[in-house]
């Protein structure tokens, strides 16, 4: 029998690969032919690049860039070897974890860090990039991180205008003459699975800048600055598209992406699962096994364990799904390609000690050999 596992991690408690592992030892207790690939998983957020790292024989990088703040933060990315692509979340560098709830300010909040990590990935010889832009404290329009790559965002004495949103207020000019040279080489993939435009009702100020700090009147400014920004932008290059979907994830750098770099916006689980080549291991596989810490209505909307299911009915297998806890709704995941999924809590517990890691280990590991008893039948 043959076993693919591509499980997405159990936020706090098992990486995607330490989970798959898990499986696979408890699988092995109930038969010990069986043959388990353990592959990554990660839809483009937190965890994708320790999840391309462990699973791709990546190597890990940190350095220091400028926070959201302006403060030094250590940021890690990934290179993948083969392909000499690199692996970015820029909440790494801009996000919204890195700064306490009341400190959050987009007015003064810059993505700059997070083009300090390209150019650090392209000065070791990257010119593929994944880049993850969920969970970010900026409202900026990815000028900061044009900032960083050599792109001039001016006022009108000819200095770089302030980092944070209400710089955008002071632009004057845009200028690209000591941009990167090996920028033009680059090609981004861009995880973003919002459709939000850059400006309006929808847009990132109305919809995304409450949960980073903006009050009522700085959404209004915001919006008004962007909207300028896009303009501006529209004037030297004629591909800026401020209500093209995506272009307000991530405080608007998703639209920075799109009209200053040759990039593609795309759903994160399409590109892992294409960078991870998982459809060549599922074709041969018996079994599909996926899951993530929670199953629940929210999952069977798209997250990864859905994408892994979709593409193990292409081929008609069976799929299981593991989680650290479901609710009711999660029964909509069985519409969705997943045929039967195991909570793995065994009784009753804090949660502090369900997610504590040998804990989680050991009771994944556990129900895997059950389910494998089963399978035997």
């Amino acid at each position: 029998m043959k076993v693919v596992t591509a499980i997405d991690s159990f936020k706090g408690s098992m990486t995607s690969i330490e989970a798959g592992y898990a499986v696979a030892e408890g699988f092995k207790r109930a038969n010990r032919s069986v043959e388990v690939e353990v592959r990554p998983l990660a839809d483009g957020g937190e965890g994708t690049v320790e999840a391309l790292i462990e699973g791709m024989n990546g190597e890990r990088h940190e350095i220091v860039v400028t926070g959201p703040f302006g403060s030094p933060v250590k940021c890690v990315y990934g290179i993948i070897k083969e392909s000499m692509t690199a692996v970015v979340e820029m909440s790494g560098a801009a996000g919204i974890t890195l700064v306490p709830k009341d400190e959050l300010n987009p007015l003064e909040a810059t993505t700059y860090g997070v083009g300090e990590v390209i150019k650090d990935a392209i000065g070791k010889g990257c010119r593929r990039f994944i880049v993850g832009i969920g969970g970010s404290a900026t409202n900026d329009g990815g000028v900061g991180m044009l900032q960083a790559l050599g792109y001039g965002f001016l006022d009108e004495s000819g200095k770089q205008i302030p980092f944070g949103a209400k710089g955008l207020k002071e632009l004057e000019t845009i200028t690209d003459e000591y941009v990167l040279p090996e920028l033009k080489e680059c090609e981004f993939m861009v995880a973003c699975d919002v459709t939000n435009p850059l400006c309006g009702t929808q847009g990132c100020s109305a919809v995304f800048g409450p949960q980073k700090g903006a009050t009522p009147s700085m959404i209004m400014d915001m919006d008004k600055w962007l909207s300028y920004y896009a303009a501006a932008a529209r004037e030297k290059y004629p591909k800026a598209d401020p209500k093209y979907p995506g272009t307000g994830a991530a405080g608007g750098l998703g639209f920075a992406f799109l009209t200053f770099t040759n990039a593609k916006l795309e759903s994160g689980i399409k590109i892992v699962l294409e960078e991870t080549r998982l459809e060549d291991y599922i074709k041969d596989a018996d079994i599909v096994i996926t899951g993530e810490g929670r199953l629940d209505f929210q999952t069977a909307m798209g997250k990864a364990p859905i994408g892994v299911a979709k593409l193990a009915k292409k081929y008609n297998k069976t799929v299981i799904a593991f989680a650290g806890g479901v609710t009711k709704e999660a029964t909509e995941c069985n519409k969705n390609g997943i045929d039967a999924f195991f909570p793995i809590v065994r009784g009753v517990t804090t949660l502090d000690e369900a997610m504590n890691t040998v804990n989680a280990k050991y009771n994944l590991s556990a129900t895997a050999e059950q389910v494998m008893r089963l399978l035997m039948v």
